[in-house]
């Protein structure tokens, strides 16, 4: 039930939970000084604080305006079933998946829950949690900062930085090297992809001159790289364009493999075959990617 309460009555201990958007927070606070607070926040009311837990853009929107009550609705008097409560009622549509993947870490370790516990609680599968979990594992604490406050495009960060740590010649610290260089620079996903892929495939020169902040330097290098040069071929351009619809489509598919609406069992039966025939080709293209990839940069 909706209650008005007092800003001041708010534990913020979970705002770092959530991911901020300043060009999102800006127009909400424009929507609240002219409308209101439509949507209550919402928390848990332990017997000694009441702690936030959806709502944060909401709360500095109404810290702002000088709005001293807000609406609210309590999701229990424990902060473990709480949390359960609202990723229960939000799934997929109001938690991003790093936001799941921190309260999941929230409930493993300060709540001391098991996987098996969580999945059961909100009625996902054991490898949904597992996988949540893992993807914080294979973060640092500044990476984790980084995207959290909303320095870095999340979406850039898991289909084009996440890759390349699989690469030989890539790891967790190049990879938290490149996102404190660009960090705050308001590059486009696009912008990003090309300097990573500068920074991880092209000369040291790119990569030192990306280190050393010189972002924009490398950068405008890579945008000098044309996408269609003169002198090609007509096979040469057809499978330049089959290299780029392939790339495109890997990124969809990763994106789309963790999407909560495959839930059909005809679904998971085609696409397991599907999966196990591109897993069969995988090992030979590789090779032949790897291959193709050094033939092209000493040329």
């Amino acid at each position: 039930m909706n209650e008005n309460v007092e800003l001041t009555t708010f534990d913020l201990r979970y705002e770092g939970h959530r991911l901020r958007d300043d060009a999102r927070e800006a127009r909400l606070m424009a929507s609240v000084a002219e409308r209101g607070i439509e949507q209550p926040l919402k928390g848990v009311d332990t017997p000694e604080r009441r702690f936030l837990l959806d709502g944060f853009k909401r709360y500095r929107s109404a810290r702002k305006l000088g709005i001293g009550c807000v609406p609210y609705v309590c999701l229990g008097e424990e902060e473990a079933l709480g949390i359960i409560s609202l990723m229960r009622v939000a799934k997929d549509h109001s938690l991003n998946l790093l936001e799941q993947a921190k309260f999941i870490a929230e409930l493993l370790t300060m709540h001391q829950m098991s996987v098996a516990e969580i999945a059961e609680k909100l009625c996902r599968s054991k490898g949904w949690v597992s996988m949540r979990r893992n993807l914080l594992d294979q973060m640092s604490e500044e990476v984790q900062g980084i995207l959290f406050r909303g320095a870095f495009p999340v979406y850039a960060y898991m289909y084009t930085l996440r890759p390349f740590r699989r690469m030989n010649s890539a790891g967790k610290q190049p990879v938290e090297r490149f996102m404190k260089a660009v960090a705050g620079q308001r590059l486009s996903v696009r912008d990003i992809e090309l300097l990573a892929q500068g920074y991880f495939r092209g000369p040291s020169a790119l990569r030192e001159a990306v280190d050393q902040g010189k972002w924009s330097w490398s950068l405008e290098q890579m945008k000098r790289v044309p996408e269609d040069p003169e002198g090609c071929n007509d096979f040469e351009r057809a499978l330049l364009k089959d290299l780029q619809t392939l790339q495109r489509s890997m990124q969809r598919v990763m994106l789309k493999c963790h999407d909560q609406r495959l839930q059909s069992r005809a679904f998971y039966a085609q696409a397991n075959l599907l999966a196990a025939g591109l897993l069969s080709k995988l090992p030979p293209f590789l090779e032949t990617i790897r291959e193709f990839h050094d033939r092209s940069g000493h040329a």
